[in-house]
Formats: C-alpha cells, sequence, structure tokens
C-alpha cells in the first residue's frame, strides 16, 4: 500500500492524498472540515468508446444493471440503504468513464462505502434483470430521440467523427441494445470493471486513513484486493482522430429548429486549452457574448444561443448550438457564421478577454464550492489527467492568456471547414449552400 500526498491543503482543508491498494485499486480524497456531507464516487475508467462493435451501448447498461442487485443486496434495499439516511445514490457514463455515486452526511461514510463497493465488485447482472433494464433503456432512448436539442449534437458528434468509437452514441442505438445479450454484457463487466482500473474519489469530512480503511475492507469482503500494486495508466493522449466537414439534417417535425455548428478542437490535455475557454467564453459564454448579444438581444432571432467546448484524450469539439424556429435558420446561421468569422479574423478586444477570463475563474471556483464537485474532480483528474494541478495553478494559466493566444488559437480552430448538423421540418432542403 502506497500512499502519497498531491496537495498538502492549508490548515487541515484542501489536503488531497491518494493511496494504492494492492491490486491497483486507488483511493483519493479532499479534506474539508468545515462541512457536514461526504460524496463518494466509484469512477471507472471505462466508457462508451472503449466498445467493441458487437458491446455497443454496454458501458451505459451496466450502469444500470449495477443497481439491480448483488449477493447481499437486491434494488430496493441498494437505494433505500442511501436514500434511508437522506442520502442520494445515481451514476451516469460517459465516453471514456462511467461514475457511480453517493453523498451523505459525514458520519454515514460507511454504508456509503460499503454500498458503492458492493454494486461495483459483485452485481449479479440476473438474465431477468437484463431483460427488464433493456425495456428501460430503449425507453431512455426515445425519450432522448424526443429532445431535438439533445439529438442535434449527437448528430454533430457522429457527422464529425464518423462511425467511430468518439462519434458513436453513449447509450447505443435500438438495434445495438436490442442485440447485447446477458453474456456479452457479462463479459464486459468482468473484463473492465477491475480494482486496477477503478479510483475511489472521496470529498468532504473525511480523514483519509478512515477512507482507505473502509475501502480496503469492503474490497476485501468482496475477494476483490490483492496483486500488485499497478493500475492502468491515465487516459492521455492518443493517435490523433481524423475529423470531418459537411452538412447533416434530420428531418423532424418539430416547432423549433436545432443547429449546431463546429469542428474539432483540442484535446483534454492540450495546454491551449484554456485559451480555448476563455475564446469560448466571450463569443458564446454566457449573456453577455457575441452569439447572445448578437442572435438574441439585438434582433430577437433565438430563445437559447451558445458555444460550448469538449475535450477527449486525443482529441475535442467547438460548437456553437442555436435553437430558433424554422423560418428564422438561415439568419441565425448567417449571423452565427459572421461572428465566427470576425473572432476568427479579428480575436477580442482587451475588455473581452477581462470579461472572458473573469468568467471563467468565477465558474471554476464556484464549481467547487460543494462535496460533489470536488470529488468529481478528483476522479476525473486520477482518471484521465496526467495530474491533479492545483486550482491556484488552474487560475494561473487562465490569468496567463494573452490577446496574441487569443487570436492564433481563434485562427488555427475557427477557420478550420466546419461541421453543420440540423434537426428540423427541412424534408430535403439543402443547406450546404450556406455553409462558408
Amino acid at each position: 500500500m502506497t500512499t502519497t500526498t498531491l496537495h498538502p491543503g492549508k490548515d487541515g482543508a484542501g489536503v488531497v492524498r491518494r493511496t494504492v491498494l494492492p491490486g491497483g485499486l486507488r483511493v483519493v480524497t479532499e479534506s474539508m472540515p468545515t462541512v457536514r456531507s461526504v460524496a463518494v464516487g466509484m469512477w471507472v475508467g471505462i466508457g462508451s468508446r472503449d466498445e467493441a462493435p458487437e458491446h455497443t451501448g454496454a458501458s451505459h447498461f451496466l450502469e444500470h444493471l449495477l443497481f439491480k442487485g448483488t449477493p447481499t443486496r437486491d434494488a430496493l434495499e441498494i437505494s433505500a440503504a442511501i436514500e434511508g439516511i437522506g442520502g442520494e445514490i445515481n451514476a451516469f457514463t460517459a465516453k471514456e468513464y462511467t461514475c457511480y455515486y453517493a453523498r451523505v452526511l459525514d458520519e454515514d461514510l460507511p454504508l456509503a462505502v460499503d454500498v458503492l463497493s458492493d454494486v461495483i465488485t459483485s452485481s449479479l447482472i440476473a438474465p431477468e434483470d437484463v431483460e427488464a433494464e433493456r425495456g428501460v433503456i430503449l425507453e431512455e432512448i426515445a425519450m432522448h430521440d424526443d429532445d431535438p436539442s439533445d439529438v442535434v449534437h449527437e448528430q454533430f458528434s457522429t457527422a464529425l467523427y464518423g462511425d467511430t468509437p468518439v462519434g458513436r452514441p453513449i447509450l447505443g442505438t435500438v438495434e445495438s441494445i436490442k442485440a447485447l445479450s446477458r453474456d456479452r454484457i457479462a463479459e464486459y463487466y468482468h473484463r473492465y470493471y477491475l480494482p486496477s482500473h477503478t479510483v475511489v474519489a472521496v470529498a468532504g469530512n473525511v480523514t483519509h486513513e478512515r477512507v482507505v480503511e473502509l475501502v480496503a475492507a469492503a474490497y476485501e469482503r468482496a475477494g476483490a484486493l490483492g496483486g500488485e500494486e499497478r493500475h492502468a495508466p491515465p487516459r492521455v493522449g492518443g493517435e490523433e482522430i481524423a475529423y470531418r466537414s459537411g452538412v447533416t439534417v434530420l428531418d423532424r417535425a418539430t416547432e423549433q429548429a436545432n443547429l449546431v455548428l463546429g469542428t474539432a478542437a483540442f484535446s483534454r490535455n492540450d495546454d491551449r486549452r484554456f485559451t480555448l475557454g476563455v475564446l469560448n467564453a466571450v463569443l458564446g459564454g454566457g449573456m453577455s457574448s457575441r452569439l447572445f448579444q448578437e442572435i438574441r438581444e439585438k434582433r430577437g432571432l433565438a430563445y437559447s444561443a451558445y458555444s460550448y467546448t469538449s475535450a477527449y484524450a486525443d482529441t475535442g469539439q467547438f460548437g456553437v448550438y442555436v435553437g430558433c424556429l424554422p423560418p428564422k435558420i438561415d439568419e441565425v446561421l448567417k449571423v452565427a457564421q459572421a461572428e465566427v468569422a470576425q473572432l476568427a479574423a479579428h480575436g477580442v478586444t482587451e475588455e473581452e478577454l477581462v470579461l472572458g477570463k473573469g468568467q471563467m475563474r468565477g465558474g471554476l471556483v464556484l464549481g467547487l464550492e460543494d462535496t460533489g464537485s470536488r470529488m468529481s474532480r478528483l476522479g476525473k483528474s486520477e482518471l484521465v489527467h496526467d495530474r491533479l494541478m492545483p486550482v491556484d495553478e488552474v487560475l494561473g494559466r487562465i490569468e496567463a492568456v494573452t490577446l496574441d493566444d487569443i487570436q492564433a488559437v481563434a485562427q488555427e480552430i475557427l477557420r478550420r471547414p466546419m461541421t453543420l448538423a440540423v434537426v428540423g421540418p427541412y424534408a430535403d432542403r439543402d443547406f450546404s449552400a450556406l455553409l462558408l
């Protein structure tokens, strides 16, 4: 068992420590002695992009199945154990990881660790549960498909990356979910849900030693503790994924048209991500942004207009989203492209630079005010970053962004050939002529 202090903190607060247990299981904690709650997350470094074609949708399917029962608890007992003490328990699946988490009072930490460890290590994946959850997931896909603002983002990713693991939907498809057998799901579970791929992240009013003791005991009871202290490396880098440009239109009889205009951007550990973040704040990060002001405030063309970034180990995305009445889409697209071109050609002003930095700094610090967000930062940093960057260092990297940095990133990203995804009542209409 090896323990390391990742961040010394101050006066007992903010101390971040990591212990690697036998089998490679990592336990990372951050002390927050002024709160009375604890957030516990079991992070598995496996997501939808790791699925072979025959396992498409298995990561998200497992997210459902692991709450259905273990040898010691059925589905009701799992949820009631946490909800009965006023806590919450849930999970989510991403392209590069899956997280099972609970938030409870600090005195209930032992129960939260025990329940989550039981779920992660000892799921039965019973055939009858597979069939029951298959129907639930198909309903979830249908619900997702009924929301055009969700569908357009998925269409954009698929158009940008094609039929690749990054381009495919996290939920899988109706066809893939219907085709997944219990044996294939169990195979995926036993292959990837290993201690060496798992991070236990805990933030709140805790001591590191107590958390390690509880996690080690829970895993030992499950027979999942043992072997070398060797864990999977962080998911960093990799061969850059080819991206595409062009137009994709999904004809839907919706009251509102939804569009995403964008392109590939920087990977998660690219130092230029801080510059891109400031650029994004200026272009479409809030009510004072260029897109919001031009599209909504000045012209009244849409209710929702923003830009966003997302990043993975080997690539990233930059996109502009707008939802508008169908007859207004031509003008909306024209204005959005004009703002993108303007920023690429001339960068931002000194005043916008200050505002963009302020928005990023405030969002970062305010977003770390609760135990859940602190826990998420620990888990994601351990799984997908090469190190946990101290908050002060992140703030310093944001503050160091210059006008020249913005100009260079804008010219590199915003002058790339763009991909346009549209969902709305447009039948066979060709939008190619409108894409600059």
